[in-house]
């Protein structure tokens, strides 16, 4: 096969949709190897800082130089040096001693791999919960106007997928809403509660910093604190084995599971109102629902919701099993799977959200079907407020049970067997046991007055 120029060979190799079709550029660059690689030379200035402040002997020349190199990353040389090294951190402790000449004999200094890779691993996860949290936010802010505009229109109800009694459409959507309030604080919750790994050495014994500050226990304190401070945490834990506990991972990665069980509800909801016709997601105007059926309009976002969130379901089973699975103070099998876990999560995080802000922005509801729906069903609904109104005009309770159970079978049959509407309301009508209530059958059949509180649910959640 011909050699392949540098586009042709971009399209040669698998990519993960995940970033090339779908996530942000923000959450894709958080999970990137210019962020990771760029942090690990952060977090080694850092700790040269903070061990300078200490008394040990770096010199300001040797943090300049650090400092001016950050981003001054050759990657070519880091995969040179990996393959040749087979170890990730030491291949870029050598690649930035080498334009760090100067600062060369103290990068990484009492240091183990878990203080670049699991430091950073806490800073990306931390920045990953800090660009969900406003796309949720803004999800329940459109979700909530839509709630406040549909406050009051009655709609069908199901439970079992079956006709029950009448909600509004408002309501229903803040069934939503509160579900993605409780991911909300689950989200804020699983961030605040994230601590740095700081600087604890190869089996979280901090032995090698207590060595080079010589048996000084409150240096070795400092260390850590100052470290943590400079990456922007309040706390470190206060034990570790050479990593974070991988229980961490399985917080964070559940919390997103949860999201994306709200999500894959809602699109759910959704996908099953459009085949209703009764709510719609938006569809542009150029585009295609099928390439045989030109008619169809597919719910394809919600579809897309649901599919991201099934996968990212499944997520935190890998974080559970790697937990389960480290042995004492640390094994490497952790390593590669959650290479992958832990970025899919947020980067599927990350599409659903951005794809249901779309949605919840322009969906589209059609009243005139909704309330025909509503009246294919309200009559079998309205039999009971029939009967009390029967027996306030003198009727007999169990007859009129009987009148209208009779009457209700006939009506179902012609909805059932023949495909006709239903016509219980017009056969009360012709029934001349029932003309003392002839005149409140429009009241008695008025849709709003189904609805109980729901209007009001709605607007006390506003309030709140």
């Amino acid at each position: 096969m011909a050699a392949l120029g540098a586009e042709e060979d971009a399209f040669g190799r698998y990519r993960s949709p995940l970033v090339s079709r779908y996530a942000s550029p923000e959450m894709g660059f958080n999970f990137s190897e210019r962020r990771k690689f760029g942090t690990w030379r952060r977090l080694w200035l850092y700790l040269a800082q903070a061990e300078k402040s200490l008394g040990l002997p770096i010199t300001d020349e040797q943090i300049q130089e650090m400092e001016a190199n950050l981003d001054n990353i050759d990657f070519k040389m880091a995969a040179e040096e990996e393959k040749r090294l087979r170890h990730d951190v030491m291949a870029h402790v050598h690649t930035f001693a080498h334009c760090c000449p100067k600062a060369a004999a103290i990068i990484h200094l009492g240091a183990t791999s878990c203080y670049v890779g699991d430091n950073t691993d806490l800073i990306v996860l931390r920045d990953g919960f800090n660009l969900l949290l406003p796309k949720l936010a803004t999800v329940i802010s459109r979700l909530a106007d839509f709630a406040e505009q549909y406050a009051d229109l009655p709609t069908l109800g199901f439970t079992h997928y079956q006709p029950a009694q009448l909600t509004t459409v408002g309501k229903r959507c803040c069934l939503w809403i509160q579900d993605l309030c409780m991911d909300l604080q689950n989200l804020e919750r699983a961030r605040n509660d994230l601590r740095f790994r700081g600087v604890k050495g190869t089996t979280g014994t901090q032995a090698s910093f207590l060595q080079l500050f010589e048996g000084d226990h409150d240096k070795v304190e400092e260390l850590d604190r100052l470290v943590t401070v400079k990456a922007g945490f309040k706390r470190a834990y206060l034990v570790t084995g050479q990593t974070y506990s991988r229980k961490v991972d399985v917080e964070v990665l559940s919390v997103l599971a949860s999201l994306g069980a709200s999500i894959h509800k809602i699109c759910t909801d959704i996908r099953l109102l459009a085949n209703l016709k009764e709510i719609e997601e938006p569809f542009e105007t150029d585009q295609i629902g099928s390439s045989a059926m030109p008619y169809k309009r597919n719910p394809m976002r919600s579809e897309r919701c649901c599919s991201l969130a099934r996968h990212l379901m499944t997520l935190v089973l890998n974080p559970l099993h790697t937990a389960s699975v480290q042995w004492f103070e640390r094994t490497l099998d952790d390593s590669a799977n959650r290479r992958v876990c832990l970025a899919e999560a947020f980067l599927t995080a990350d599409i659903i959200l951005s794809t249901l802000q779309n949605i919840s922005e322009g969906l589209v509801v059609y009243p005139k079907v909704i309330e025909r729906r509503i009246q294919q069903e309200l009559p079998f609904m309205a039999t009971e407020n029939i009967i009390m109104a029967m027996v306030k005009a003198g009727g007999n309770r169990q007859d009129c049970h009987e009148k209208i159970r009779i009457l209700s079978q006939q009506a179902a049959a012609v909805v059932k067997q023949e495909g006709g509407d239903n016509d219980l309301i017009a056969r009360i009508r012709a029934d001349p046991y029932f003309s003392p209530i002839h005149g409140q059958l429009e009241s008695l059949l008025e849709s709003t007055s189904f609805t109980g509180r729901a209007s009001q649910q709605v607007r006390l959640w506003e309030a709140a």
